[in-house]
């Protein structure tokens, strides 16, 4: 396969860039990641990335069309729930 032919890249962004890209703190993002409600991410070595793409496509569930739109789906909140952390102690392992 040539150069020409290889899909570009796919953009990464360490969790201070993509909690601006989403437009949250760091902090909400981080209990996002501990609570399993926010975008799928990468861990390696020690570095928390995302795809540039599931920042997008977790935003997108949000997406409405009027307030009582009952189709839509809800992007829950960075808040510990029941049925998503039912053994959550207040701390998250992965930073």
């Amino acid at each position: 396969m040539s150069q020409i032919d290889e899909p570009p890249p796919e953009r990464l962004l360490l969790a201070p860039e993509a909690a601006k890209v989403l437009r949250l703190s760091p902090a909400t993002l981080a209990k996002h990641r501990c609570y399993g409600t926010g975008p799928v991410y990468r861990k390696n070595g020690g570095r928390i990335l995302y795809a540039l793409s599931d920042l997008h496509d977790w935003s997108r569930r949000g997406v409405r069309r009027s307030t009582s739109d009952r189709d839509a789906v809800t992007t829950r909140p960075a808040q510990a729930h029941a049925a998503v952390a039912p053994a959550y102690t207040g701390r998250c392992g992965d930073d």
